[in-house]
């Protein structure tokens, strides 16, 4: 790789293959000569400046919070004492697995009410047939058949009562072992993210014991402040990036809060994002980057393309075999491509990747001439 002399004049003839090239721009650090093998072997890419579509984006902070929609409180609905719990917080857990065993006074005096109810059923519905029988056959009288109806008619709103009370307590129906066993069953897959039960403990009936959270999916939620209310709204794309290692994963906004806080100035705009391999924790600190237009600009070139020199961002815009450094004035940016006010035309063939081996050939080039 050869620097050329500082000297060097705005055009040139017959450097490669006999063609002559015009250079837009004296650069006093001058121009380095990069063949193709050498190119490759630093790994050094090429491109074209032309036409790009650029979006402007605004930044949010944000947090990763539980999808609201799949977490749920477990709560006993029934006051007892705690014989067994055989779940803890971080463990995974399944639809109707066993997380804890209640003692339960109150379930027990339930399921004997039930018993009762049943029984008496039973009772009602053999006394109300006999007398069907014997009235059809004239042997007693209608009043008794319509008593014995109207008995077992009571009897089975009685049953039904008990069994919709022990269901909506959650306990079992059935007539055998301990009357006094309740079950708490996770009512949803997910993880267990709170646990605040502990056997021996009496519990009341309105106690939160646990909080199941499925974690396939999080909520983002990010404050908008009111001057970006304007541009943000439910269906817009976003990009979520990890504030703390590298993790990115595109969106969209499902909600923005239709009231601004009185004291943050400020709406939430939330995000729906999977999570299958449980790398987007609650609480995790994210930024949401929100699309809010787009446009095509004539001219525009990577911004990993860019590097400073005296002040000014440059592109190193090639010539055959050399590369010269060439000052730009630039517009907007989308963290990708940049564009290009002035200094450069669509076509021009530029250094897009690993550009800084160019420059620190230039700088080398430039002390070599200093001595």
């Amino acid at each position: 790789m050869v620097a050329e002399p500082h000297s060097f004049k705005v055009r040139i003839a017959s450097i490669h293959g006999g063609r002559n090239y015009q250079f837009e721009y004296e650069q006093e650090e001058g121009r380095v000569r990069m063949t193709d093998s050498q190119l490759a072997g630093a790994g050094v890419e090429l491109s074209r400046a032309g036409p790009a579509r650029i979006g402007s984006a605004i930044q949010l902070l944000g947090e990763v919070r539980y999808n609201g929609d799949r977490t749920v409180q477990v709560i006993p609905r029934l006051s007892g004492v705690v014989e067994a719990v055989t779940a803890n917080a971080g463990d995974r857990v399944r639809k109707g697995q066993v997380l804890a065993v209640i003692s339960s006074q109150t379930l027990a005096d339930q399921r004997g009410e039930l018993l009762t109810a049943q029984k008496r059923l039973a009772l009602a519905q053999s006394t109300f047939e006999r007398e069907k029988k014997l009235w059809a056959e004239r042997i007693s009288a209608e009043q008794d058949y319509l008593q014995a109806s109207t008995t077992l008619q009571e009897a089975q709103i009685a049953a039904q009562s008990a069994r919709q009370k022990l269901a909506t307590l959650g306990g079992a129906s059935g007539t055998g072992g301990d009357l006094t066993r309740f079950e708490v069953r996770a009512p949803i897959d997910g993880m267990v993210t709170a646990k605040q039960i502990s056997v021996g403990e009496t519990l009341k009936e309105d106690s939160p014991i646990f909080t199941i959270s499925d974690l396939t999916t999080v909520w983002v939620e990010a404050p908008v402040a009111a001057k970006d209310l304007g541009a943000i709204g439910s269906g817009q794309k976003v990009t979520v990036s990890a504030n703390a290692f590298a993790a990115e994963v595109e969106g969209n906004i499902t909600y923005v809060s239709a009231l601004v806080g009185q004291q943050s100035r400020s709406a939430t705009a939330r995000i729906v994002v999977d999570n299958p391999k449980g790398i987007w924790r609650p609480g995790l600190p994210v930024t949401v980057a929100v699309l809010a237009s787009e446009s095509v600009v004539p001219v525009a070139v990577r911004v990993d393309a860019l590097q400073e020199m005296r002040s000014s961002q440059v592109v190193f815009i090639r010539y055959g075999e050399l590369f010269e450094a060439r000052p730009l004035k630039l517009g907007r940016s989308d963290g990708v491509f940049v564009e290009v006010l002035r200094g450069l035309t669509a076509g021009e063939q530029y250094a897009a990747q690993n550009s800084f081996v160019i420059k620190a050939e230039l700088g080398k080039a430039g002390a070599g001439h200093d001595h």
